[in-house]
């Protein structure tokens, strides 16, 4: 497995990650066996960044202490990442943020529990907070229990701020072949600013393995259920356009998730995608795009498909403008 460094302060990851949301939430019912023993596969083929979250829990820290389970014989060898940022007391769920510093040296303690750590090697602020500006985990660098701080769903102006308050080694946010909405004015300024990109759903939430059907044949516990794009005629085009990444990959010899990863890959040495899946052995698909080489023609043709992203939006209106404060 290839290495990359995230940002200017010293982290290095895995070029692919692994995200775990899914094995507790969006995605319907999961099992916790299957999950851990697709954790445990990833360490086996190199893998050793890891993603969690207060949120994917609900706050009760299930998913943290699933991943916590399922490394802790070689907690050492793997960087683990959570977040802290939402409001875990308001209904429902995600509906609400709170980054004040008391809450953030909460979350900390709990998940440093449900991990079963002494450490939270990488710790994102995972939503801005309107009512709180950027707040520092600088003390909690200083005592040990946090490593690397990161955020998550901000834009260039947050970024700044933050930064100029503690160094932030990684920016979370969705980028794919479906959502470039980071490429025009989030990454040149990580770049400038010496800060890594760690894409979330770079497979367009499963759009793009090619395994997908229309939002009404998804449960309602399914993201996808009500994600625009797989609504009406969203659907039909990123079908389409799928359908035409699928012909590409099948001349390469390569399947329509790694050609998408492929590209993620090729956009910079400082992105590190986080795919995640609860299958070992999509797992092990995923894996093999580290080894895919595009060409210019390769990604001229991607660049033809989906010249602009998907048909649809990420989130629904009402909740977007949480997920690109600037």
């Amino acid at each position: 497995m290839q290495h990359r460094d995230l940002g200017s302060q010293g982290l290095r990851v895995s070029a692919l990650g692994l995200g775990t949301m899914g094995m507790s939430m969006a995605y319907g019912a999961s099992n916790n066996d299957e999950s851990i023993a697709t954790i445990r596969r990833a360490h086996e083929l190199g893998i050793d960044f890891f993603d969690t979250a207060e949120l994917y829990g609900a706050g009760t820290g299930s998913n943290e202490a699933l991943l916590g389970e399922a490394v802790k014989g070689f907690r050492d060898e793997v960087v683990l990442a959570t977040k802290f940022g939402f409001d875990m007391t308001a209904r429902p769920i995600g509906s609400a943020f709170n980054s004040r510093p008391e809450n953030i040296r909460k979350v900390a303690e709990h998940s440093l529990r449900y991990l079963q750590s002494d450490r939270i090697d990488l710790f994102y602020q995972h939503i801005s907070d309107p009512a709180t500006p950027a707040e520092e985990v600088g003390e909690l660098i200083t005592e040990g229990k946090v490593k690397y701080f990161g955020l998550s769903n901000v834009g260039p102006q947050y970024i700044r701020r933050a930064h100029a308050v503690t160094p932030v080694s990684a920016l979370q946010y969705e980028y794919s072949l479906f959502e470039r909405e980071v490429e025009e004015k989030i990454l040149p300024v990580l770049r400038e600013l010496g800060i890594g990109l760690v894409p979330y759903s770079p497979l367009g939430r499963g759009f793009l393995t090619g395994q997908v059907k229309p939002a009404s044949e998804y449960p309602a516990d399914d993201m996808r259920s009500w994600d625009e794009r797989w609504q009406g005629e969203n659907y039909t085009y990123n079908l389409r356009a799928t359908e035409q990444l699928k012909d590409l990959a099948d001349t390469r010899g390569v399947t329509t998730a790694q050609l998408a990863l492929a590209w993620l890959l090729a956009q910079g040495e400082d992105v590190a995608p986080i795919p995640g899946t609860r299958s070992a052995k999509r797992l092990e698909e995923n894996a093999g795009a580290v080894a895919v080489q595009l060409s210019a023609a390769d990604l001229d043709r991607i660049t033809e498909i989906l010249p602009h992203g998907s048909a649809g939006s990420r989130y629904p209106a009402a909740a977007l403008p949480s997920f690109t404060t600037d």
